[in-house]
C-alpha cells in the first residue's frame, strides 16, 4: 500500500534503531509509519517527518515538531469507499495544516490516541 502514497505501521523499535541520531537522550518512539520514502516518528517529546527529496532521496528534510506547538488536530476514519484515514495537524502560527494520509490497515484511532496523550500535556 505504501505505493499508493499512504502510510503504514513500521515497527518502533526499528525505526529508533534507525533515526537514533535524530534522537535526543532517552527519548522513545512510541509509533512509526512509512509512506513511500517518508517516514513519521510519534516520540514522547515530538513528531518527527522525515522527508526524503529528489530522485536518489539523498537529500533528506527533516521536520521536529514539538507537541507543544500543535494547536489543535484532527483524524478522518476511512470509509467503505474511501479506503484511508487522513490526520490534519495545524501547529501555532500556521493556518494551513500538516495532512498525512494512512491506509485502512493502520489504526487511526492509536494515532489520535499518542498525539491527545502528548499534546494535552
Amino acid at each position: 500500500m505504501a505505493l499508493f502514497g499512504n502510510a503504514h505501521t513500521i515497527d518502533p523499535a526499528k525505526a529508533a534503531h534507525d533515526y537514533a541520531r535524530l534522537l535526543g537522550p532517552g527519548e522513545q518512539v512510541h509509533a512509526a509509519y512509512l509512506l513511500i520514502r517518508d517516514t513519521i516518528l510519534l516520540t514522547d517529546r515530538r513528531l518527527l517527518l522525515v522527508d526524503k527529496q529528489g530522485l536518489t532521496g539523498k537529500k533528506i528534510e527533516y521536520h521536529s515538531v514539538p507537541y507543544r506547538s500543535i494547536t489543535h488536530f484532527a483524524v478522518e476514519t476511512a470509509g467503505h469507499l474511501d479506503l484511508d484515514a487522513e490526520l490534519k495537524i495545524w501547529l501555532s502560527g500556521t493556518d494551513v495544516p500538516i495532512t498525512k494520509t494512512f491506509t485502512k490497515g493502520v489504526d487511526i484511532y492509536e494515532v489520535q490516541a499518542i498525539l491527545t496523550q502528548f499534546v494535552t500535556r
